[in-house]
């Protein structure tokens, strides 16, 4: 009777052995479908992350190039006007070109009448430093005055422009400080080359690139923080 109990307990211990390994296989299996899918997942977030960061700094060394060409071009253009080079209305003109690159940079996110807004808006920029180089060049104290408040209320515009178009990253009162930075150094470069102080032009101008990858980075940064969804 023992050994029949014994006997009749085998098929079912050994089902039960089966079971066991099956299930043991199925939870394997299982847990490598998830590792397979976490993974894929990981990778797919990793992908879209790398992509992210790929489009924010594409657009990060991009808003750097076009706002160092800004101050470069402007100092060739300084320099080539307290020397009288016959370059000069080259190096404006393509210093020129440069406010247009600048406005198309934003349109992507703005649309093409803010760009030309912003275009015109440095452009008078430029056109204002000439006026201030003039007026210092033929030292007509009245007439460099009247230049600098002209250049300085430029200045306030562009800066009144760009809060409008993104207020949360780029308050006024930060834009308007920014740009009144920039045009103190670039008097401070500028007049330092006129009456022949090179050390201070070449320190005014190390000043002024600083700066102004400073501004370029808060520029690029705002737009990526105010259009998050183009940058995944």
């Amino acid at each position: 009777m023992t050994h029949g109990l014994r006997s009749g307990r085998r098929p079912i211990a050994a089902a039960a052995a089966v079971l066991f390994i099956t299930g043991a296989l199925l939870l394997v299996a299982l847990g490598g479908a998830r590792q397979v899918g976490a993974t894929a997942h990981h990778d797919h977030a990793v992908t879209a992350t790398a992509t992210a960061t790929a489009k924010a700094r594409a657009l990060h060394d991009g808003m750097r190039r076009l706002w160092e060409d800004h101050i470069v071009w402007t100092r060739m253009a300084i320099v080539s006007f307290a020397a009288g080079l016959p370059d000069f209305d080259d190096t404006a003109a393509r210093l020129l070109r440069n406010q247009s690159d600048i406005g198309n940079a934003i349109k992507p996110f703005y649309g093409r009448r803010a760009g030309d807004r912003l275009t015109a808006l440095l452009k008078e920029h430029i056109t204002g430093a000439v006026a201030l180089l003039e007026a210092a060049k033929a030292g007509d104290a009245a007439r460099l005055e009247a230049a600098r408040a002209a250049w300085y209320a430029n200045g306030d515009q562009i800066a009144a422009f760009l809060s409008r178009a993104n207020p949360r990253s780029w308050p006024r009162a930060t834009m308007r400080s920014m740009m009144r930075e920039h045009l103190d150094d670039t008097i401070v470069e500028a007049v330092a080359r006129l009456e022949g102080r090179y050390g201070d032009d070449i320190r005014a101008y190390d000043r002024i690139h600083r700066h102004i990858l400073m501004m370029a980075d808060a520029l690029s940064a705002g737009i990526v923080k105010q259009f998050p969804r183009r940058f995944r």
